[in-house]
């Protein structure tokens, strides 16, 4: 996780905080269009985008976000589906509707874009890399790309499929996913163009063959659902000395265990317990490298009494015990 935020802000270096930049490649054209704004960021947020026009109906843009959360408007109507594919990090989406779907590292999402056209987008990990295909339905119907023809590929009916009356609908993660999606992040850039082309046709050529899941579904909650499990995070880690317990958060928040645990998971990717672990021993190898407190110490900030048991659980984390990697930053 750690490795993962600094690629995405050595990527987000040429963004000032407080700005999100968008590049267009618009399609038949050697001109490229830049604009910067500052408007609706949040202060520290970097956020960036860069689209290319494929073809008439289809655009894909790469997103390289670093925020905790910032809202997003944009005017695309309710002919144009979204497919949204998360290479690092985690998103959130909160639709109109009141419904809220949160997917990480490989999966896939699908919404009509006028359900997000005025929406906040949340990032629980701090940073999100991904990318998004937009198909204007109408348009593509009559300008389908001779490959996609052939294959007898029809976008309505992929709408039909995935989303159906749905707002949105998810893939999980998959290795037929991964095969497609791996080499177009960090291409050279005059095979960009050309390769996009390509790998887009194959996907859509893929979600033609693919059938929804019927089983590791990526459900969508209910925002105030979503709000409450955020406050549950937020309670938890503004105290990780403090060892709280399913049953607990669950009565004093009026929300029963098992939802409580299905939408944490959801929203940030892991069980409540292996989250806690994580950001526990995060939180304690910020302090090994930042202050000269004893590693006994900082076992206690973080909720370990024995210190026995820290280094077990920092080692399982961190592949190195607290000793050695504190020795490696003085």
């Amino acid at each position: 996780m750690e490795k993962e935020l600094c690629t995405i802000a050595e990527k987000l270096k040429d963004v000032p905080e407080g700005y999100c930049i968008n590049i267009r490649h618009p399609l038949g054209s050697a001109d490229i269009v830049k604009t910067a704004s500052s408007k609706s960021v949040p202060e520290r947020a970097r956020l960036k985008s860069e689209t290319f026009e494929l073809y008439p109906g289809i655009e894909l843009s790469f997103h390289c976000w670093l925020a905790d959360h910032f809202h997003i408007r944009h005017c695309h109507g309710v002919s144009v589906l979204s497919i949204d594919h998360c290479r690092v990090g985690r998103i959130g989406w909160e639709m109109k509707g009141g419904l809220s779907l949160y997917f990480g590292n490989g999966d896939l999402s699908f919404h009509y874009t006028d359900k997000c056209s005025d929406s906040k987008i949340t990032l629980p990990l701090g940073y999100y890399e991904g990318l998004s295909v937009a198909l204007d339905l109408p348009v593509l119907q009559k300008n389908m790309p001779g490959l996609l023809g052939d294959a007898g590929v029809d976008a309505g009916n992929l709408c039909l499929k995935f989303c159906g009356d749905r707002e949105t609908a998810a893939l999980p993660a998959s290795s037929r996913i991964e095969h497609i999606f791996s080499e177009v992040y960090d291409l050279p850039e005059q095979m960009k163009l050309p390769y996009l082309k390509l790998k887009c046709q194959e996907l859509l050529m893929f979600l033609n063959m693919a059938e929804p899941p019927r089983e590791n579904v990526l459900d969508a909650h209910y925002s105030e659902q979503v709000s409450l499990i955020r406050e549950i995070h937020d309670r938890m880690t503004a105290q990780p000395e403090k060892r709280y317990t399913i049953d607990e958060l669950a009565r004093e928040y009026l929300i029963n265990t098992a939802a409580l645990k299905s939408i944490f998971k959801s929203v940030y990717g892991m069980p409540v317990a292996a989250y806690m672990k994580h950001y526990r021993i995060m939180k304690a190898a910020g302090m090994l490298r930042n202050s000269d407190e004893s590693i006994a110490s900082v076992a206690r900030a973080v909720g370990y009494e024995s210190q026995s048991k820290f280094s077990a659980a920092f080692k399982d984390i961190m592949k190195i015990l607290p000793t050695d990697y504190r020795r490696q930053y003085n």
